[in-house]
C-alpha cells in the first residue's frame, strides 16, 4: 500500500530571499532518508515551507542480516549460549568459512520498520538542519533554533498524523490560513490541503502567485522587473496589484532616484511614460484580496510622497557642494582599517588609471570616483552610490566621459550586467577593482569558502569581463602585485579566468586548461587561442594529433630532454623520419590550421616505424630534438597534452 506524505512547517514570515534555498535543503534532507517514493513537490509562502511526496510504502521492506557467532572450534557451551541469545536451537546454526576461519553463523530476518516511525524520528532533525544565515531562539536559551518561530506543524502520512514534538509544537493536521483573510486553524488532509488553503486566501504555488501578479498587472504599464517580481512572489500569500500616483513635479528628479525609491525601498513597480521616461504612477502588490475603499493605495501614496520629498531635499542640499570640493572629505571615510581611507584609495586608483593608459579625463574621473560617498543622498540611498556621483558630475558640468565613468564604476555587478560603456569608464573601473583586489590580498583578506565580505570574486570577474569584452590588449601579470600573497592572487585570478571561459563562454574544460597552460594573463590573446583550438577541434585530424603531442611530451619528460640545438639532417633516417622532418620544415610557411591535415599522417607513421630511444646517443638526441621542434609551434597556442582524446 502506497501513501502520500504532507509535511508543512508553519512559521512567522521567513525573509523572501532565504525561502528557495531552505526548500532545496528540506528536499535534500528528506531524500537522504532513502524512503522509497514516486515524486516530491516543494512549495512555500512567507509563512510556510511545504514538502509533499507521493507513493511512500506503509513500511520498509524486510531484510536479512548475517550474524557471526563463535568459531567452529569454540566449546559447545559457547555455541549454545550464542544460540540461546538469538532465540534458536544450536542445530539451526550453520558453519561458514570466513577469512578468519570457520564460524557458526545465523541468517536472521529483520522486519522492516514502519515508515511513520522513521518519519517521526527523523523529521524534527530535518527541520533544524535547514541552514539559514542567522537563526533565533524563541523557547528560551538552549532551545531549538530556526530562522523564525515555528507556530504549527502539519505532518500526515496518508490519514495518520506523524507524531512528534519540536520546540513545544506538536505535529498534527491543522494549518493556518492567510494572516488577515483566513481562519487561524484549518483542518486539512493530504487530499484537500491545497484547496483548503485556497479557501482561506493562501495560494500555495509560487508559480501561480507569479502568474497572478503578472496577469493582473498586464495593462497597468508597469516596467518589467524580474527580480522585484520574484521578491514579491515570496512576500505574499494572496498577491493583488493596485495602481497609485504621485505628484508629477517629482519627475524633475533623476529617474534613477525615483526608481530606486520605488523599487528598493517600497517594492513598487515603476510605470513607463509615453515619452519613454517615467509616468507619475506606480504599481504596488498588496497581500490582500482587494482595496475597495482605497485605504491601501492612499497609504502607499503617502509613504512614497515622504520618501520622494526626502530624495528631493538631499538632491538639492548636495548640489551646494561640488564633487571636486568633497575629495578631501574622503579622508574621514574608511575604506578598510588596514588599507586606510577612501582618500588614500582615490590617490592609488588615480595613479593606477594613468599607468593603465587612461587619459586626463580618465584620471579626472578616478579623482572624483568615490566623492558621492560623502553625499546625503547616498547616505540615505546606498544603492545609488556611483550612480549619484555620475549624476552630480553631469549636473556640475563635468565632461561626458568623466560622468559616465563615475556612473559606471561598479559595472559589471553581475554576469547579466553590462561592462562600462566607454573606454574611459572601463579603465577607471579596472583600476578601482584592481586596487581593491591587490590591497585586500596584500593584507591577507583572501576569500575562503563562501566567505567573501569585500566581494573580491565579483571584482575579479568584473576585471576579466572588462578586459575581454572591452577588447583591452592588457597583460595582467605585472598588475597582480599583492606582496607576499602575489601567488595567491594569481591563483585566484586563474580560477576566475577559467570560470569565465568555461562556464560563461562555453569553451570545453580541456580546451581552457590547454590554452591557459600556454599562458593566461593576456586575456585577449587567450580568447583568440581558445577560438583557434575550438575551430581546430572540428578537424578529424585534431584529436589523433593531440594524442600524439601528449605522447611526445611524455617522451621528452622521461628523457629529461633539454634543447640540444639544431636538428642535424644528415642523422635522419630515410623514410618516415625524414618525411616528418620535411613536413616540419614546411610548417614555417603555413599556419597550423593549414598544416594539421598533412602533419597528422606523418606523425602517425613516425611513431609506427621509428624507435626514438635508440642505442646511438647522437641519433637519439637528434630524434628528440625533432620532436621538441615539432611541438614548439603548437605549444605557443596550447599545451595539447591537456586535450582529452578518445585514443
Amino acid at each position: 500500500m502506497s501513501l502520500p506524505l504532507l509535511f508543512e512547517i508553519g512559521t512567522e514570515e521567513v525573509p523572501d530571499w532565504m525561502i528557495q534555498s531552505a526548500l532545496a535543503s528540506l528536499r535534500a534532507s528528506f531524500e537522504k532518508l532513502a524512503i522509497p517514493h514516486d515524486s516530491i513537490a516543494m512549495d512555500a509562502t512567507p509563512r510556510r515551507l511545504t514538502l509533499r511526496a507521493q507513493g511512500l510504502p506503509e513500511r520498509q521492506p524486510d531484510t536479512e542480516e548475517r550474524i557471526l557467532g563463535p568459531a567452529k572450534s569454540a566449546p559447545p557451551q559457547a555455541v549454545a549460549g550464542f544460540a540461546r541469545k538469538q532465540g534458536i536451537s544450536p542445530e539451526s546454526l550453520t558453519v561458514e568459512t570466513t577469512p578468519k576461519g570457520e564460524y557458526y553463523t545465523l541468517l536472521k530476518r529483520v522486519e522492516g520498520r514502519r515508515t511513520i516511525d522513521i518519519l517521526a524520528e527523523s523529521l524534527p532533525g530535518i527541520v533544524l538542519q535547514i541552514p539559514f544565515p542567522k537563526t533565533m531562539y524563541w523557547t528560551g536559551k538552549g532551545g531549538a533554533r530556526f530562522i523564525r518561530p515555528i507556530r504549527w506543524i502539519v505532518a500526515l502520512l496518508g490519514a495518520s498524523v506523524v507524531p512528534f514534538e519540536l520546540a513545544g509544537v506538536r505535529s498534527g493536521n491543522v494549518t493556518a490560513g492567510h494572516r488577515r483573510l483566513g481562519a487561524r486553524e484549518v483542518v486539512v488532509t493530504t487530499a484537500d490541503y491545497e484547496s483548503k488553503l485556497r479557501e482561506n486566501y493562501v495560494i500555495l504555488s509560487a508559480d501561480e502567485r507569479r502568474a497572478k501578479i503578472s496577469g493582473e498587472m498586464a495593462g497597468m504599464g508597469a516596467k518589467p522587473d524580474a527580480a522585484l517580481l520574484e521578491t514579491l512572489v515570496y512576500l505574499t500569500e494572496y498577491p493583488t496589484p493596485i495602481t497609485g500616483s504621485f505628484d508629477p513635479q517629482f519627475l524633475e528628479l533623476p529617474e534613477e532616484v525615483l526608481s530606486t525609491v520605488m523599487r528598493h525601498h517600497q517594492r513598487y513597480f515603476s510605470v513607463a511614460g509615453d515619452s519613454g521616461g517615467l509616468a507619475p504612477r506606480f504599481v504596488a502588490i498588496m497581500n490582500i484580496e482587494a482595496d475597495p475603499e482605497g485605504f491601501v493605495r492612499l497609504g502607499n501614496e503617502r509613504v512614497l510622497r515622504a520618501r520622494f520629498n526626502d530624495g528631493r531635499f538631499f538632491w538639492e542640499t548636495d548640489q551646494k557642494k561640488k564633487l571636486a570640493d568633497r575629495v578631501e572629505d574622503l579622508a574621514h571615510v574608511t575604506f578598510q582599517a588596514k588599507l586606510g581611507s577612501y582618500l588614500e584609495k582615490t590617490k592609488r586608483v588615480a595613479a593606477l588609471t594613468g599607468e593603465l593608459g587612461g587619459d586626463a579625463q580618465a584620471v579626472r574621473a578616478a579623482e572624483l570616483l568615490k566623492c558621492d560617498l560623502t553625499t546625503e543622498l547616498v547616505k540615505e540611498f546606498t544603492e545609488l552610490q556611483g550612480v549619484v556621483g555620475g549624476l552630480y558630475a553631469r549636473a556640475q558640468g563635468e565632461p561626458e566621459s568623466v560622468w559616465k565613468a563615475i556612473y559606471d564604476q561598479y559595472k559589471p555587478e553581475s554576469m547579466e550586467d553590462e561592462i562600462p560603456r566607454e573606454r574611459c569608464g572601463q579603465i577607471v573601473a579596472l583600476a578601482d577593482k584592481l586596487d581593491t583586489l591587490r590591497g585586500c590580498f596584500s593584507v591577507g583578506l583572501i576569500p575562503t569558502g563562501s566567505r567573501d565580505p569585500f566581494a573580491l570574486r565579483r571584482a575579479a570577474q568584473g576585471i576579466v569581463r572588462i578586459v575581454v569584452e572591452g577588447g583591452l590588449d592588457l597583460d595582467l601579470e605585472p598588475w597582480l602585485d599583492a606582496g607576499e600573497n602575489r601567488a595567491a592572487l594569481r591563483e585566484f585570478f586563474q580560477d576566475r579566468v577559467r570560470y569565465y571561459f568555461k562556464d560563461i563562454r562555453g569553451f570545453k574544460y580541456d580546451e581552457v586548461s590547454a590554452a591557459m597552460a600556454a599562458g593566461w594573463s593576456n586575456l585577449a590573446d587567450l580568447e583568440t587561442r581558445l577560438k583557434r583550438i575550438r575551430d581546430l577541434r572540428a578537424s578529424a585530424d585534431f584529436e589523433p594529433l593531440a594524442a600524439s603531442f601528449k605522447r611526445i611530451k611524455n617522451i621528452l619528460e622521461q628523457a629529461q630532454f633539454r634543447d640540444a640545438g639544431a636538428i642535424e639532417p644528415q642523422l635522419l633516417e630515410p623514410g618516415p623520419e625524414k618525411d616528418l622532418y620535411d613536413e616540419y620544415t614546411r610548417l614555417k610557411g603555413r599556419t597550423i590550421e593549414e598544416a594539421i591535415g598533412a602533419l597528422r599522417p606523418k606523425v602517425d607513421l613516425f611513431f609506427d616505424k621509428v624507435l626514438v630511444n635508440v642505442a646511438d646517443a647522437g641519433v637519439r638526441r637528434n630524434r628528440l630534438t625533432l620532436l621538441s621542434a615539432l611541438l614548439a609551434p603548437f605549444s605557443s597556442i596550447a599545451d595539447f597534452s591537456e586535450i582529452v582524446t578518445n585514443s
